[in-house]
């Protein structure tokens, strides 16, 4: 009796399986899918070779450039602009009023743009990294729900895994990142930043709010930088550093609170700087930096020494103007120096 009963109860399910094997509810939904998909290629790529995974969830107002690849279960809303031969990887999802460039490549988790007022706009040849958030909402408490925010970024960028790029505070203001930068795992670069060109961050760099960062920048590990402070262009910023005034371009820093270490000599010569000029940069570094008696006079005076005497050389002109810069109003001034740091 027993082995009868469990007979008939694999014939119910088998028979149950088969039935539901049959049902057309499946196949109208697998058939309404590859429709969904392949409108939006054609309508969106006007007929170019790409690919659309089944289980990616694709809108139908979207707008799909030519050869686009769209890995399994990715979203992709109805405000977005996707460039030509984009590849999308699994689990990768693009919200809101988002433009991506040509030839992106978005990883494996990552998250683009936000269903928020306010736009997110991304230049060509980029790479976003597994599981990166770029384009979402701030975290400052200034910001009103309703308010438009925006970032843009340019062409070139490697922004790796883990990284998060938040758009603005406000609508009058937008974060900005350049061309050619090298953001390592883990950074974070908070609203209404301006990051320039050619910058490498290590991992861990943390930026907070407002921070500019100029061109040819480096930093190493674990690198936090305060609000509202400015990096120079060809400036070094040591691992595990703290940063809480400016950095003036062509310096090097280190240390908790950190403090100015001499010039950038490394990162100098491998950006093409003559040993003139490097020369210049060190003779004018000592006399502001590292006076050798208390009788040349004060901060001030020693900039206006060095100016007179070595202005001829653009890259002291440029290291005197960044100086300058950081103790106009509303600026942090720079970081502190010690007459014994190297040059």
């Amino acid at each position: 009796m027993a082995m009868a009963a469990a007979s008939s109860s694999l014939r119910s399910l088998r028979a149950l399986s088969i039935s539901r094997a049959l049902s057309p509810l499946p196949l109208l939904r697998g058939f309404a899918l590859r429709l969904l998909h392949q409108g939006v290629l054609e309508e969106g790529r006007r007929g170019g070779p790409g690919s659309v995974h089944p289980t990616a969830v694709v809108h139908a107002d979207a707008m799909i450039g030519q050869g686009v690849m769209i890995g399994p279960f990715c979203t992709i809303g109805s405000s977005v602009r996707i460039g030509n031969a984009c590849q999308l990887h699994a689990g990768s999802h693009i919200m809101g009023d988002t433009e991506l460039g040509d030839h992106c490549i978005v990883l494996t988790g990552a998250i683009v743009g936000a269903d928020l007022p306010g736009q997110t706009i991304i230049g060509s040849n980029n790479v976003i990294g597994h599981h990166s958030v770029v384009g979402v909402r701030c975290q400052d408490l200034k910001y009103e729900a309703g308010d438009k925010c925006f970032l843009h970024i340019g062409h070139n960028n490697d922004i790796r895994e883990y990284s998060s790029i938040h758009r603005s505070s406000t609508s009058s203001d937008k974060t900005v990142v350049g061309d050619n930068n090298l953001i390592m795992g883990s950074c974070h670069i908070a609203h209404d930043c301006k990051i320039g060109n050619n910058n490498i961050f290590a991992n861990n760099t943390l930026l907070a709010g407002h921070v500019v960062v100029e061109d040819y920048a480096h930093t190493g590990g674990a690198v936090v930088v305060h609000q509202f402070c400015r990096i120079g262009s060809y400036s070094f910023l040591s691992g595990g550093s703290a940063i809480s005034q400016d950095v003036p371009k062509y310096m090097m820093v280190s240390g908790d609170r950190a403090e100015l270490r001499g010039l950038n000599l490394v990162g100098l010569q491998r950006n093409g700087f003559s040993s003139v000029e490097v020369m210049k940069m060190r003779r004018a570094y000592r006399k502001i930096f590292m006076p050798i008696n208390t009788n040349m006079g004060q901060f001030d005076d020693r900039l206006a020494e060095v100016d007179k005497e070595l202005a001829e050389c653009p890259a002291v002109l440029s290291m005197l103007q960044s100086i300058r810069g950081s103790f106009e109003q509303d600026r942090r001034g720079i970081c502190k120096f010690r007459n014994w740091c190297g040059s």
